[in-house]
């Protein structure tokens, strides 16, 4: 029984104290005076009772109603129903409020929420003040209250005869029950009657409408998002200008959260000077009036609902999770149908007669059941993760939240998740976790009609019928009985406040209504008292749970074969039957993705373990070890599948003995997870143990059998739960004596504390690392860290903290690092312990103890695992693959030993066995060495099906373009691991995980070495330097003895003070006096002794031009004329250098030596060719104008049409300009900057005159409409930038370039027109420049000169296209759905064949240009990268030369190495360099080439093996070629002629060269068999990106030997012959099988003419004779074809040539691998009718002419050869006879001898100066047996003598005769 009502109180208008416009609430009269024991008087009522602030009205307004709710310290509410009034104000309110009355009317308008009607004013002037009535009660009987305070109201106004006092008397006296059904009438003595209704059960809240006005204010989606953030404890806001709506909605919101109860802040009714507690950071519900919008709008954080506009905004910061699909669909349709049911039918044709809806209250009740089901479905099955801690003496229960989240799916899942961690679920727990106690609708529910809900899951019907039941027994609750209309309370008259009231509201007598108060309390308390005992029950637990949706776990379905293979394998490991399982265990880790598979292996692991013991020998326990670890590395860390917590007991059950008395367990191997960091499972695990042991206690000894189940408490039928134990026990407890009671609870104190310390031993086993050295690990992990900041323990409990401080200052640890981990792990375990036994009810003796147990259990344990740590270490290792090592270079030296790696698959499918079939090669199992040159790795394939194939990937350290760090599973064990990503520029992608055994230092250590040769501080610090260097860098040995001391310390001074003048820049400085030119291009100090000589005479004068060089420069000349660029030059007839280096003014060029001291232009070569008629000192001033001072120069000269090439750097912009202006004018007259350009304009000038044909010509017409404007248009040529494929010239300019209209039906694919299209009326010399460079430029008046503005693309666009090429090419990572069209897709977004597309169509341009006899300038950018690639690729296409082997040499080292292309700066091969980053200018060259090689087969000699040869080896460092960025540097550094001294032994190649070379004699490989050039042939290519294709560089991979590039690695060890099988069989198959990435295809399977070379040499060596070069059989065999073609000897062209068609495009040759052998054949042997070799004769013509100059470059065939032929020498003492190929040279008076006839490379010479005497000879021991004793003679030298023998007599006669012959004429 309860009090209906247990105050009333009387609130009036009161002045405010401060005198400030607003009045306050005072507090007139309450009744009783004094407080009730049980429920004191609430604060602050007076706020409430006018929410809005109290203010007078200058109108009477009608009274008004509402309930607000107040909260009490012990979260008990208070429902107060306030009746407010209004009365005539008093004189002394009046005049505190006439100081601002028109403020305060305004306010009144707007603000008054109870101006219901329009009221009349009273006399005017009049105010009028609020008067509130309240009633305080802790029942909420809304109406009953309305009614009640509606009477006093009444009888006051109508006047009623009645006792005021009377009536609240018996209103405070008031009794009623609080629930049961039951009717109460009451009347307050005024001829009134009233039935107050009790609910059936008091737990079931009561909403009335609430919850269905709710709905219709706000919408469905609305009030759900509203459920779901007072779910989820986010702030809400209701507005609505109506208090009581207010009031109804949060009591419907309330409602909706049943069975949860709301614990935060509740305040339906907030007062407007409590607004400030809207910014409180807890969690509200709260309702203002919407009079305060505007103070709400601030609040970021806030839900806010406007019932009045039905809106609800949620803020951008907060996150209102929703309900998890399908019971947000599914509650949503459930609740239109409820709402609307009008919608089912609204699209039927023949709609039934419209039903009722239901009426308010019952779809109030509709609404409800559908949450009340909601909740039922989301908590289904809920007791089953209950864990019962204590029984007695109350009731202690944990909710296993991961076990529950687990077993419904629904881990991931934020809603859920965030309900079970809020305060409102947590009460939940308590309140109804109990297993003993009444119970109601929802236990019904969630018990028994969970499969019915399932069912009717699909069926709308059958879902509305179930909520229609559950909603009547709502109603019911609510309304048991039909409804009685026995209310009888009179009310005032219509209008009756407009009525003037005689008098105000009467002061009451207090002694009165007290009195009647007694008396009730006094009768009260002789009465007895109604108790009605509440039924209490066993709580049912309902149907075990099932996921709320079952998620199909796809790939690992785990089917019943999976779990059959992970039972074999651990039958097999147990069996010992190693083999098997090892077959078995990749299956078993695949499968054990899985649950199920999981569950399984702990289960039958568990079946292996006797007596909490299981001892294995070495290998089944690292098997058992492995599939532990597999099974916990995807247990997340709360475990919510119960895996870790199955492993728990096993890994403290296997164990290995290392040595008498040290056992290894098995969880000092899995401590690497997650989950055993995490306090909460911890807890669940404990408390879980303990509800086990708690059960044991209570039942009989025959039940307790096999109670420790599996992880979980599972039960048999008839076992009973743990809480129908606890159900049973709580029913006893009663009528137990007082001892049984103290007891029992003992014994479960004792069963917790017993358990806690069994605790701390578990966690000390897997939370200490067995090598304390591995302490970060420990730190690192989630969790031990983190949890030292904060604790999440209940109770801070400093005890904890002090012991575990203490332990950690005095504990006797020497080693400061395994104190910490100690320390770490007491403090996480003493935490746990707190929070576990507080909760738990443990004696704080017990916890004093166990606080100091834990540092000795902790100390105890690293003592045991310190034996085993020692133990372990002297086990023999885990039999893991040997490393294989990998083939090293000469000179190449290991700097980090093997590593042990997994290699793992990228993007690229085929390593894999992808598309492309073939095995799964990768992962690799295998070792990552680092050598002073390469990143290696080598090791075999995990997988066990594929076979003992050896993988290897390497590139060149020098390639690395990118590395970085990333975390991934190792293959077999599925660890994570730490890995590394390195991608190469020459297409390699390593991608590798490191194996446990390297630690995080290796691997650390690993990657500075990278970083250190990747990026040395000096170019000498490269591979190419360090490789076999017996003499320091850059100091080459001397050749040059004649400088004197006095020049040397002279030119010394002048570097110096050169270099702190101008530092290394390229750019002028501001002081400019010529002398600084001279001193600038001195080799630093250190490299003085170098083969340049500086000129003594240092005065300006060396720069005017001169008729012969001084003696001084004679050894600079011969030098720099030894270069190639001045072979090339010869070659052209561009000038020639005589002896005396004087010129023949007939010819127009000249060979200017004006930069021999690289004094003009750094980055240009020594010697330039420039026009006759410009002399020296001319050019320093036309240097200025260009960028890095690279002046135009010839750099080619067309055969036929005598047109030339130049090229040179861009324009300078103003700025450099100006500041010459500024700094000096040479005279006062004319500006430099004019000076300059008029130098530059002569300098052209003198360019076109030196062209025959123009030299004389004047007028023309010329290229004026090549224009920027028109660069879009399309045409031939078009802009290098225009955006789309084809882009060109305007009509206007094509048709005056190509005299036709070129947009006429275009060539196909791009091609240009026949090149006799081009007119004779052209520019003579065009300039091919950037767009933003060419406007500073002048037009030539003569028009003799024509600006051609194109846009490039930069170096930068380069690097970016190339980093993408890259990805596209070697992708890091699978793609989601690997097909060709992702590949495609990401090669198009690079954008790299568009560069290659428009590099081929500016070189195409100027190709015409030069074909038509134009001269062409090409002067881009700074000249020398995108300037590099168009002349080099234009001399290509134009000159057959420089498609040959040694051509393309020619065209390398002169275009891109003297020209002064910054491979060091592009390639970033130093440390300075390291920000620029990667630019490959030079490979997209190759690119290049290689395209226009597809298009023509057969016009290059070289394979399309060199372009890639070169691309690999141009970024490897392996070679000097292509270090640094200029000559000059290479001089500095002494690289240039360090060739030129006595020839080196067999030493490792330092020139790429030297290196074709050697290689070319061994192996056609180089060598292009389709080559057959047309001399005159100027190759026109496609350019458009259809033509283009990718070159086969950037995909191909062979996974058997690594890139194929460096030769002497890449021969695999030669296959055993057929016949000789080692097993001794019968010859097998000569068939094998050829994966595609694996195998090199060109090495398995060799094209025709290859294999038929190779065969002839193997057929050589068995016959024992000197093997022929390659090249001399080949020439051979083309010559008689060549015969064989000609049946009448005459010289017609073979018919077999597919050239002979005049204009055929010559791309049709076919691939030899492609056509039968015959055909192939007669293809590539193609005729040559210029020479019988394969040089053609304009090459010839060259060595003729200059073959006194270049006798370094000689070969062997073109060699002064007097005699010749083979003999036998004996090598020096004890030296065996072999045959050598003698040489006999009269001209340089010496005995030459080669290892073979066409061996270019001289094995010793023996000067005839020093020969005594030739005699006959013996043989010696040794010697060839067969040969006549007279063929032996002797050779007597000054120094030694040589035995020869000859192979028969007259051969030796004949030698003898020689050589006397030779003495003789000496």
């Amino acid at each position: 029984m309860a009090r209906l009502a247990d105050y009333f109180v009387l609130v009036a208008f009161g002045p405010h104290p401060r005198g400030s416009g607003e009045g306050q609430g005072q507090i007139l009269q309450r009744f009783p005076e004094k407080d009730w024991e049980d429920n004191p008087f609430p604060q602050g009522i007076e706020l409430f009772c006018q929410p809005s602030g109290w203010q007078l009205c200058p109108e009477r307004n009608p009274p008004t109603f509402f309930v607000a709710v107040l909260t009490d310290i012990n979260s008990e509410r208070h429902y107060c129903a306030c009746l407010t009034f209004w009365e005539p104000a008093e004189p002394t309110q009046e005049v505190v409020c006439t100081e601002d009355a028109a403020e305060r009317e305004e306010e009144a308008d707007e603000g008054g929420p109870a101006q219901l009607s329009p009221a009349t004013p009273g006399p005017p002037g009049q105010l009028f003040a609020p008067k509130t009535l309240v009633l305080v009660s802790r029942l909420d009987h809304a109406e009953v209250f309305r009614n009640s305070l509606g009477l006093i109201y009444t009888i006051h106004v109508e006047g009623l005869n009645v006792g005021l006092e009377n009536v609240i008397g018996n209103l405070l006296t008031c009794v009623i029950p609080l629930a049961g059904g039951s009717q109460r009438t009451i009347s307050l003595g005024a001829g009134d009657r009233q039935v107050i209704q009790t609910p059936l059960a008091d737990s079931l809240p009561i909403s009335r409408c609430s919850v269905a006005l709710l709905f219709r204010q706000l919408g469905i989606t609305n009030v759900l998002s509203l459920f779901c953030a007072a779910l989820t404890e986010h702030k809400v806001l209701f507005l609505s200008r109506s208090y009581q709506r207010l009031s109804d909605a949060c009591r419907g919101l309330l409602a909706l959260l049943f069975p949860l109860r709301y614990s935060f802040t509740y305040v339906p009714i907030l007062p407007a000077q409590l607004l400030e507690v809207l910014s409180t950071p807890t969690p509200f519900i709260i309702g203002v009036n919407a009079a305060f919008q505007a103070e709400t709008q601030e609040l970021l954080d806030v839900i806010v609902a406007d019932l009045d506009g039905g809106t609800v905004t949620v803020p951008e910061c907060v996150h209102i999770p929703p309900l998890p699909e399908p019971l947000q669909s599914q509650t949503h349709s459930v609740l239109s149908m409820v709402l609307d049911p009008e919608l089912e039918l609204a699209d039927l044709a023949f709609p039934p007669p419209s039903t009722s809806a239901s009426s308010l209250k019952m779809q109030d009740k509709e609404l409800r059941a559908v949450f009340l089901r909601l909740f039922a479905q989301l908590l289904q099955g809920y007791r089953w993760c209950l864990h019962m801690v204590r029984i007695h003496p109350e009731p202690v229960i944990r909710f296993h939240k991961a076990a529950f989240l687990g077993q419904r799916g629904l881990v991931e899942d934020d809603f859920l998740m965030k309900v079970l961690e809020g305060m409102a679920f947590a009460g939940f727990v308590s309140e109804r976790g109990v297993p003993y106690r009444a119970t109601d609708l929802f236990d019904e529910l969630v018990a028994h009609e969970v499969a019915r809900m399932r069912a009717d899951e699909n069926h709308p019907q059958r879902i509305l019928r179930h909520v229609k039941e559950l909603a009547e027994q709502l109603y019911k609750n609510e309304n048991p009985y039909p409804t009685v209309a026995m209310h009888k309370v009179q009310r005032p008259g219509e209008a009756s406040h407009l009525r003037r009231v005689p008098r105000p509201f009467p002061r009451l007598d207090d002694g009165m209504v007290q009195w009647i108060v007694d008396q009730a309390t006094a009768k009260m308390q002789g009465a007895p008292p109604a108790v009605k005992a509440e039924r209490r029950t066993t709580v049912p637990s309902g149907p075990p749970m099932t996921a709320i949706l079952e998620r199909s776990s796809g790939l690992h379905g785990n089917s019943a074969r999976r779990l059959e293979v992970v039972r074999n394998c651990i039958s097999y490991v147990f069996e010992g039957k190693m083999l098997e399982a090892k077959k078995l265990l990749p299956a078993v880790l695949r499968a054990l993705k899985g649950r199920a598979a999981r569950r399984c292996l702990t289960q039958e692991l568990h079946l292996h373990v006797q007596q909490n013991r299981a001892v294995l020998d070495h290998q089944q326990f690292d098997f058992v070890v492995r599939m532990m670890n597999c099974c916990l590395q995807d247990c997340t860390s709360l475990d919510e599948h119960g895996i870790a917590a199955a492993l728990l007991p096993l890994v403290t059950a296997f164990c290995r003995k290392l040595s008498p008395g040290v056992t290894q367990f098995a969880y000092s191997c899995v401590q690497e997870h997650v989950v055993w960091s995490t306090p909460q499972f911890w807890e669940a695990m404990f408390y879980g143990d303990v509800q086990t042991h708690i059960r044991a206690l209570y039942l009989e000894p025959a039940e307790d059998r096999d109670h420790l189940q599996v992880g979980e408490v599972s039960m048999q039928e008839g076992e009973r739960s743990a809480l129908d134990v606890a159900s049973e026990q709580r029913r006893l407890w009663p009528t137990l004596s007082r001892e049984k009671q103290q007891e029992l609870v003992q014994k479960e104190e004792s069963t917790v504390f017993s358990q806690a310390i069994h605790y701390a031993n578990r966690m000390s086993y897997l939370l200490l690392p067995l090598d304390s050295s591995k302490s970060r690990l420990l730190r690192e992990r989630a969790g031990l860290g983190d949890l030292e900041s904060a604790s999440n323990s209940l109770v801070t409990s400093s005890m904890a903290g002090s012991v575990a401080e203490s332990y950690d200052t005095e504990s006797g640890f020497e080693d400061a690092e395994t104190c910490d981990v100690a320390g770490a792990v007491v403090r996480f375990i003493n935490r746990f312990v707190d929070k576990v036994c507080t909760e738990s009810g443990v004696t704080s003796d017990h916890l004093k103890g166990l606080h100091v147990m834990v540092p000795d259990i902790v100390q105890m344990h690293i003592e045991t695992l310190e034996a085993v740590h020692r133990e372990s270490k002297r086990l023999p290792p885990i039999q893991k693959p040997k490393l294989l090592r990998p083939r090293l270079l000469p000179g190449e030296e290991c700097v980090l030993d093997g590593l042990r790696v997994y290699l793992l698959p990228d993007g690229r499918e085929e390593g894999a066995g992808g598309s492309g079939g073939g095995p799964a090669l990768l992962p690799a199992e295998g070792a990552v060495f680092l050598t002073t040159y390469r990143v290696i790795f080598t090791g075999m394939p995990t997988d066990p099906l594929v076979g003992e194939q050896v993988v290897v990937r390497s590139f060149p350290v020098a390639a690395l373009t990118k590395e970085k760090r990333i975390s991934v599973q190792t293959p077999v064990d599925q660890l994570l691991q730490d890995g590394l990503q390195l991608r190469s520029c020459t297409f390699q992608l390593l991608k590798m995980a490191f194996d446990e055994e390297v630690g995080s230092d290796s691997a650390e250590l690993f990657r500075k070495q990278l970083h250190k040769l990747r990026y040395p501080p000096d170019i000498r610090g490269t591979f190419a330097f360090t490789l076999g260097s017996t003499h320091t860098p850059g100091r080459p040995p001397r050749t040059t003895k004649d400088k004197g001391p006095s020049l040397r310390t002279l030119s010394r001074n002048l570097v110096k003070n050169a270099k702190k003048t101008i530092g290394r820049q390229y750019v002028t400085r501001k002081k400019y006096n010529p002398p600084s030119w001279e001193h600038r291009g001195q080799p630093p100090p250190e490299d003085q002794e170098d083969e340049i000589s500086v000129s003594e005479e240092l005065e300006p004068s060396t720069l005017t031009p001169s008729s012969a060089l001084k003696p001084s420069d004679r050894m600079t000349m011969s030098s720099l004329v030894e270069r190639a660029c001045c072979r090339d030059y010869q070659r052209l007839g561009l000038g020639t250098l005589s002896s005396s280096l004087s010129r023949a003014k007939s010819e127009p060029f000249r060979i200017s030596p004006v930069n021999r001291m690289y004094a003009i232009c750094r980055s240009y070569p020594g010697l330039l060719i420039v026009p006759q008629s410009v002399q020296d000192n001319a050019l320093q001033r036309v240097s200025r104008c260009y960028r890095q001072n690279r002046f135009p120069v010839v750099c080619w000269r067309s055969g036929r049409s005598k047109a030339v090439l130049l090229r040179s750097g861009g324009l300078h912009g103003k700025g450099v300009v100006g500041l010459f202006k500024a700094q000096n004018a040479p005279s006062p007259g004319q500006s430099q900057a004019d000076s300059s350009s008029l130098e530059q304009e002569k300098y052209l000038q003198a360019v076109v005159s030196s062209m025959p044909r123009y030299a004389d010509a004047s007028g023309r017409n010329t290229l004026s409409g090549f224009s920027s404007a028109h660069v879009g248009s399309h045409g031939k040529w078009g802009s290098v930038r225009a955006p789309g494929r084809s882009g060109g010239l305007g009509v206007d300019v094509g048709s005056r370039l190509a005299g036709r209209d070129m947009l006429g039906p275009p060539q196909a694919n791009g091609a240009p027109p026949d090149p006799g299209f081009l007119q004779p009326q052209r520019a003579a010399l065009y300039i091919i420049g950037d767009k933003a460079q060419l406007k500073g430029v002048r037009p030539d008046p003569l028009q003799q000169w024509e600006l051609v503005p194109i846009e490039v693309f930069e170096a930068r666009q380069v690097k970016a296209s190339f980093k993408k090429l890259l990805k596209a090419c070697v992708p890091g990572c699978p793609a989601a759905e690997p097909s060709p069209a992702s590949f495609l897709r990401s090669l198009e977004d690079s954008e790299w064949l568009i560069q290659i597309h428009k590099l081929l169509q500016v070189s195409v341009l100027v190709v015409e240009l030069l074909d038509s006899g134009s001269s062409v300038l090409v002067s881009l950018e700074d000249g020398w990268d995108i300037t590099t690639q168009v002349v080099s690729l234009v001399q290509l296409l134009s000159d057959p030369f420089y498609r040959t082997l040694e051509g393309f040499r020619l065209l390398v080292e002169k275009e891109w190495l003297s020209f002064g292309h910054r491979f060091s700066h592009r390639g970033a091969h130093t440390l300075a360099g390291q920000s620029s980053g990667f630019t490959p200018v030079f490979l997209q060259f190759l690119d290049c080439v290689h395209q226009v090689h597809l298009q023509f087969p057969m016009e290059f000699e070289f394979s399309p093996f060199y372009l890639k040869f070169l691309g690999y080896h141009h970024a490897s460092r392996r070679f000097r070629t292509f270090l640094l960025d200029s000559d000059y540097e290479r001089i500095e550094l002494g690289l240039l002629y360090e060739e030129k001294g006595e020839r080196r032994g067999q030493q490792a190649c330092r020139s790429v060269w030297e290196y074709v070379d050697r290689l070319s004699k061994r192996t056609p490989v180089f060598y292009n068999y389709m080559y057959a050039p047309e001399d005159t042939e100027v190759l026109r290519p496609y350019s458009n990106v259809s033509n283009l294709k990718v070159w086969d560089f950037y995909t191909e991979e062979t996974l058997a030997e690594g890139p194929p590039y460096d030769w002497e690695l890449a021969q695999g060890p030669p296959e055993p012959p057929e016949e000789e099988r080692p097993d001794g069989g019968a010859p097998q198959s000569r068939r094998r099988v050829v994966w595609p990435c694996y195998d090199s295809r060109p090495r398995a399977q060799p094209d025709a003419i290859s294999r038929l070379l190779e065969e002839l040499q193997r057929l050589e060596t068995e016959l024992g004779r000197p093997p022929e070069r390659w090249k001399d059989t080949w020439d051979r065999v083309k010559a008689a074809q060549r015969l064989e073609g000609r049946p009448d000897g005459r010289g017609t062209p073979s018919s077999l040539l597919v050239s002979s068609v005049p204009h055929h495009r010559r791309s049709l040759g076919v691939y030899l691998q492609e056509g039968p052998v015959g055909s192939t054949l007669s293809l590539s042997l193609d005729s040559d009718q210029s020479s019988s070799s394969t040089a053609s004769s304009s090459r010839q013509a060259a060595r003729r002419s200059t073959s006194t100059l270049y006798s370094q470059f000689q070969t062997a065939e073109s060699e002064n050869r007097s005699y010749e032929g083979t003999l036998y020498k004996k090598g020096a003492f004890m030296k065996p006879w072999k045959a050598r190929w003698f040489v006999l040279d009269k001209t340089k008076h010496q005995l030459r001898y080669y290892d073979h006839r066409v061996d270019t490379e001289c094995k010793g010479v023996i000067d005839l100066a020093e020969v005594e005497a030739v005699a006959p000879g013996t043989p010696t021991m040794g010697a060839p047996k067969t040969v006549d004793e007279k063929a032996f003679f002797d050779v007597k030298t000054t120094r030694r003598v040589y035995n020869f023998c000859a192979q028969d007599v007259p051969s030796a006669q004949q030698w003898v005769d020689q050589i006397q012959s030779c003495l003789s004429d000496a």
